[in-house]
């Protein structure tokens, strides 16, 4: 088989795949958390992640979530608000040099 032989096999079972391939446009309910609550819980996560040890009914993330939004809110709640945001940097003077 030519080269452009494959390259038209692999195309057309690509196409052949992606036709299968579908999208429910009710498997997000309207209730679902969002941006907000997304920055909510990765706030609250480092107390989420201890309370989920002790707590079967208590969870990190919220699933179902609104997707993206949700998955940004969460990352801008531990980067920004939460974990991340307490890299303080403290510097002690041990030593004073006299000239």
């Amino acid at each position: 088989m030519t080269r452009s032989g494959v390259g038209g096999l692999a195309i057309a079972a690509a196409l052949l795949l992606g036709g299968c391939a579908h999208q429910a446009a009710s498997a997000i309910a309207p209730a679902a958390p969002g941006f907000l609550l997304g920055v909510w819980h990765g706030f609250i996560f480092p107390v989420a992640w201890v309370v989920s040890l002790f707590v079967p009914d208590v969870a990190v993330y919220a699933v179902p979530n609104d997707g993206g939004w949700y998955d940004f809110g969460y990352f801008v709640g531990i980067v920004f608000l939460g974990v991340g945001s307490h890299r303080t940097r403290t510097v002690y003077v041990t030593r004073v040099v006299r000239r």
